[in-house]
């Protein structure tokens, strides 16, 4: 498992999906990451690419031919990546399309995902190429998992989730029987920054905001105060779920978004979608950084 380590942080990433497993203090062993309990939810942090949620009827339409794929795409889980470099603070994974790819996704492309370390700040950098000589359409956007409440002491109701700005806005909610966007929403933020962590929080799957203006947000505790930031500029959606109950919460920079209901399938038409045109390159980033506090 490859790793990048400073004097402040430790970083394991499974070459496998390319996943971020670990965010480890190296003074005082504190671990942020949840720990993929597969009683619970055996992920830590998938990469989302071609797409980001679920798609009606697992698939969508190209050139009149219909594609199946699998919700969030085909990265996460993927034994396919290759270690592209790796010094000591920074580590680079590729994946290339191939034949048994094309059968699902009609594209010439190159996934890159690169994780670099300084101090107490990680960035994740997605960069894509569309190498084919027509239009490539994609997804792309993380899943990173933290621990909630990060000590045995602690419980799930002691934390929130602030933004950095004030917000008022609205999650997009899913019919939970397809998990498909429906045009309904839900009030979440109105002139505050906060959301406070419950257990029952997410009984209707994920909170999916369109419209927020922040382009950070901080897991906190209460009384304590932050445990780690998330900056998310380049990525125009924001996801944040866990299981019901579960001990962590993910929160997710998402460059497009699940089907809608009303969706006809044509992957021209999704919403969200990034048209990147023949010999183009595409790439988005976003940051965990580490609060000082917990790091001595």
């Amino acid at each position: 498992m490859p790793t990048l380590k400073n004097d402040i942080l430790k970083i394991d990433i499974k070459t496998i999906g390319a996943e971020l497993k670990a965010i480890t203090s190296v003074k005082n062993s504190i671990e942020f990451m949840w720990n993929a309990d597969p009683k619970i939810w055996g992920s830590s942090a998938p990469n989302l690419f071609p797409f980001i949620g679920g798609m009606k009827d697992n698939s969508y339409i190209y050139d009149d031919k219909i594609y199946k794929m699998t919700k969030h795409g085909f990265v996460r889980h993927n034994d396919q990546l290759t270690l592209k470099s790796q010094s000591e603070t920074e580590v680079s994974f590729l994946l290339t399309s191939n034949p048994e790819l094309y059968k699902i996704y009609p594209f010439l492309f190159q996934f890159e995902i690169t994780y670099t370390l300084i101090n107490n700040v990680l960035t994740v950098k997605h960069t894509i190429k569309n190498i084919d000589s027509k239009t490539l359409y994609f997804s792309v956007g993380g899943h990173p998992a933290f621990a909630c409440p990060l000590f045995k002491d602690e419980d799930y109701t002691d934390y929130c989730l602030e933004f950095e700005n004030t917000e008022n806005s609205e999650t997009y909610l899913l019919n939970m029987e397809n998990g498909l966007l429906t045009d309904k929403t839900k009030p979440i933020i109105t002139n505050g920054k906060t959301i406070n962590l419950y257990g029952e929080l997410f009984s209707n799957d994920a909170l999916i905001f369109k419209d927020l203006t922040s382009n950070k947000i901080t897991l906190k505790h209460k009384t304590k105060g932050a445990i780690l930031s998330l900056k998310f500029e380049d990525f125009p959606y924001l996801g944040i779920w866990a299981k019901p109950n579960a001990p962590y919460v993910c929160i997710e920079p998402w460059h497009g978004i699940a089907d809608a209901d009303t969706t006809n399938q044509r992957i021209e038409n999704k919403e969200g979608i990034i048209a990147l045109k023949a010999n183009s390159t595409f790439t988005a980033s976003y940051s965990i950084e580490i609060d000082n506090r917990l790091l001595v």
